[in-house]
């Protein structure tokens, strides 16, 4: 019989037989038990509906997980086993997970989404304005490309009076993401309207750096309005939720920040022909007032006054003339119906028909006013005699 073995040999030789034979191990589950150390070390198990395995993924390649593990999420694990001989016990050691049944950075960007819209990173209502004629906005962009080529053609075809301020920026690859955050909080210090942050299109590997974390914390921080001009108009990034004005391309982005110069020359031209039009129609409208004026100055000015006044005087003189013939027409009329009446009447012009007048100091009276005892003249055309009453019969 052979002899016993001690206990660290056996889980030496299983540790051996272990590591040597599950290696780049290909598995998938389900995570449970999950733990972020803070040393950076992740700790979980993986279960399935029968069995479970524990897992750790050191520092060294959890830095470079772009989705954050959650208990319940199913997924596929590249990895080794390994032995810990002083408690015999074995691990998967991860060397890299993916999320079962859809890419990681889509996942990443997903749950990165959720999160800052949680913190309320994309609210309209902290948005900020865009100043309407920025005098200097900040590229923060590739110093090469198609991207700040393009920029500058549409800037200088729609308003050239706009200066910029070119932030060389790793916009892809390693480095690039910190590159970018170094690159706003620098151009935030800047005296500029704006920043617009960006690069052309490429693979969503290519426009990553636009998805972290620490790139939104940047644009979310910046004190002055940023516009996020990302590849193409069918991609959308964590830069542009974040950002106060997303821009499809960079050259939509330059459309977007800068007036039109050709639209404000025509908007200009408008103006100034419904200004002049304003201005004529103002100045006919003053000029009849005037004209009016004019007119009821002279109607009541001093001469004509005098004119008025003179023509009613006048006026009243032939009135007067006219009164005054009337009037005398009308007593030279009654005057000479009086001498006719005279002459009809006369005494002395008529013939003797029996009748005598009768007269008292030379007065015509009547006999029946007359007392006894006064003297009377009886007068016929031919004899005048002088009388006293003696005596009055009345009848």
């Amino acid at each position: 019989m052979n002899s016993p073995i001690s206990v660290s040999t056996l889980n030496t030789q299983i540790k051996s037989l272990l590591e040597t034979t599950f290696i780049n191990v290909y598995v998938e589950g389900e995570i449970s038990n999950l733990t972020y150390h803070n040393s950076g070390h992740i700790y979980f198990s993986i279960k399935d509906e029968n069995s479970t395995i524990s897992c750790v993924m050191f520092k060294g390649n959890a830095k470079y997980l772009k989705f954050q593990l959650e208990v319940g999420l199913k997924v596929v694990i590249t990895g080794n086993i390994t032995v810990y001989t002083p408690r015999g016990s074995y691990q998967l050691m991860c060397n890299k997970i993916e999320p079962s049944g859809q890419g990681a950075l889509a996942l990443a960007y997903e749950q990165l989404k959720q999160k800052l819209q949680a913190k309320g990173y994309f609210e309209a209502s902290i948005k900020k304005q865009l100043p309407k004629y920025p005098k200097k906005i900040a590229l923060v962009t590739s110093p090469t490309g198609a991207a700040i080529e393009d920029m500058k053609k549409v800037a200088s075809n729609r308003w050239p009076l706009t200066k910029f301020i070119l932030i060389p920026t790793l916009v892809q690859g390693e480095g690039a993401k910190v590159d970018i955050v170094n690159s706003i909080n620098y151009a935030k210090t800047l005296d500029v309207d704006l920043l617009v942050v960006g690069r052309g299109g490429g693979s969503i590997e290519d426009l990553w750096a636009f998805n972290e974390e620490m790139v939104a914390d940047a644009i979310f921080n910046c004190e002055k309005p940023v516009v996020s001009a990302v590849g193409h108009e069918i991609d959308f990034l964590i830069s542009d939720f974040v950002a106060d004005v997303r821009a499809a391309t960079p050259s939509n982005a330059m459309e977007i920040v800068l007036p039109d110069a050709n639209e404000h020359r025509i908007y200009l031209d408008n103006l100034e022909n419904e200004f002049r039009h304003r201005i004529s129609n103002t100045l006919e409208n003053k000029q009849n007032l005037l004209d009016n004026l004019s007119r009821l100055f002279e109607q009541n000015s001093l001469k004509n006054r005098f004119n008025l006044i003179e023509k009613e005087i006048v006026f009243m003189k032939n009135s007067f003339k006219t009164n005054l013939t009337q009037i005398f027409n009308s007593y030279q009329n009654e005057i000479n119906s009086l001498k006719n009446s005279y002459k009809t009447n006369d005494p002395s012009k008529k013939d003797f028909k029996g009748y005598v007048q009768i007269s008292q100091n030379n007065e015509i009276i009547n006999l029946d006013k007359t007392k006894v005892g006064e003297k009377i003249t009886l007068q016929t055309p031919n004899t005048i005699a002088l009388c006293e009453i003696k005596k009055l019969n009345k009848q």
